[in-house]
């Protein structure tokens, strides 16, 4: 387990730099290009996972693959995310990126479903095999009904040009303030789980329907809540979504069954529909149409370094704090305190800016 776990921190964090990366090719050389190759690399990529898992090969060659493979699938997210920004009117951008999290969400709960079932039958090299297939049908959904958003520019793909868009003050404020939110949104996958399954005594069965519950609620919720979120106000949203996590974590600290767990992660869950889309559309408004990719980018860093910082912090945590769960989420909930916080004073500075 040292080892995998080794090689998913890797891959966590080649992902991070291939954020920044893909987002500055997609300004460069345009969306659907990246995408298309993106979704070719990705199918080449399973397909010899495959033949490396039949073949019995070393370890470090699947982890290379592997982590190629996650890499690979970085770069599409801040091009798919600035598609969005590129073809969306602003009045109506929360909404679309609401829309998105919906299909992602669903993605999200039946792949481990239908894996788990073809897992009964199937050898984890027809897994992989058939996952490069599943690239193979985007490959081709991609050319033939995607457009070009943004045919590309001019501007060199390097770490100078990736960095530069941190020159925007209100972005890279913005920025880190989600990144506090980030560190107490990861804690749902990682934190939880232990909590719940060591010290409350959970089955991992249990645990897996807490997730299944947010996974309900935001299919059921994202997109209504989203199209609301446009007419009540970004600036609003982000200190409400940043309030709701911190209030469902630090309702943890008094969770004692099974059954009051469900109200805390309903709040944490409506954190999430709040916050998540808002964060998004807030890019798109302060991102230049020419350089959204980067943008888009060095803000999906931040989201990766929070996701992977989270864990260690609550592993620390757990530790610290062994009797006093209270304390352990009053601490995990303090940095959406925070973040609701400096967010007023950010929205204070952009209308005084404007």
């Amino acid at each position: 387990m040292t080892l995998v776990g080794t090689i998913i921190l890797i891959g966590g964090l080649c992902s991070a730099v291939s954020h920044m990366i893909g987002g500055a090719l997609s300004d460069r050389f345009g969306r659907r290009r990246l995408l298309w190759v993106a979704a070719l690399a990705s199918a080449f990529l399973y397909f010899g996972l495959s033949a490396l898992i039949a073949a019995a090969a070393p370890i470090w060659a699947i982890a290379v693959v592997y982590i190629g493979g996650r890499m690979v699938l970085a770069t599409t997210l801040p091009a798919a995310s600035a598609v969005i920004a590129d073809l969306t009117p602003r009045e109506r951008l929360t909404e679309a990126y609401g829309l998105m999290r919906v299909g992602g969400n669903v993605g999200w709960a039946a792949g481990p479903a239908v894996g788990g079932y073809l897992a009964t039958f199937l050898s984890y090299a027809w897994l992989f095999g058939l996952a490069g297939i599943t690239s193979v049908l985007v490959l081709i959904l991609v050319l033939a009904a995607l457009r070009e958003s943004f045919h590309g520019g001019s501007d060199q793909v390097n770490a100078r040009s990736m960095l530069s868009v941190a020159g925007n003050r209100t972005f890279l404020w913005f920025t880190l303030l989600c990144l506090l939110v980030f560190l107490g949104m990861a804690h749902l996958g990682s934190t939880l789980s232990v909590f719940t399954v060591d010290r409350l005594g959970f089955s991992t069965a249990q645990y897996g329907l807490l997730l299944t519950a947010n996974g309900i609620i935001v299919v059921l919720l994202q997109y209504p809540v989203a199209r609301v979120i446009d007419v009540v106000g970004k600036g609003r949203s982000l200190i409400t979504g940043s309030l709701l996590y911190a209030l469902g974590y630090l309702s943890l600290g008094w969770v004692g069954s099974f059954g009051w767990a469900f109200p805390a992660i309903a709040v944490i869950t409506l954190g999430e529909i709040v916050f998540a889309p808002t964060t998004l559309s807030v890019v798109g408004d302060l991102s230049p149409d020419d350089r959204r990719g980067r943008y888009m980018g060095f803000f999906g860093l931040s989201q990766t370094l929070g996701l992977s910082l989270a864990p260690f912090i609550g592993g620390v945590l757990l530790d610290v704090f062994p009797s006093d769960p209270a304390l352990l989420w009053g601490i995990v909930a303090s940095t959406s305190v925070a973040a609701a916080i400096g967010f007023q004073r950010w929205n204070a500075a952009r209308r005084h800016d404007e």
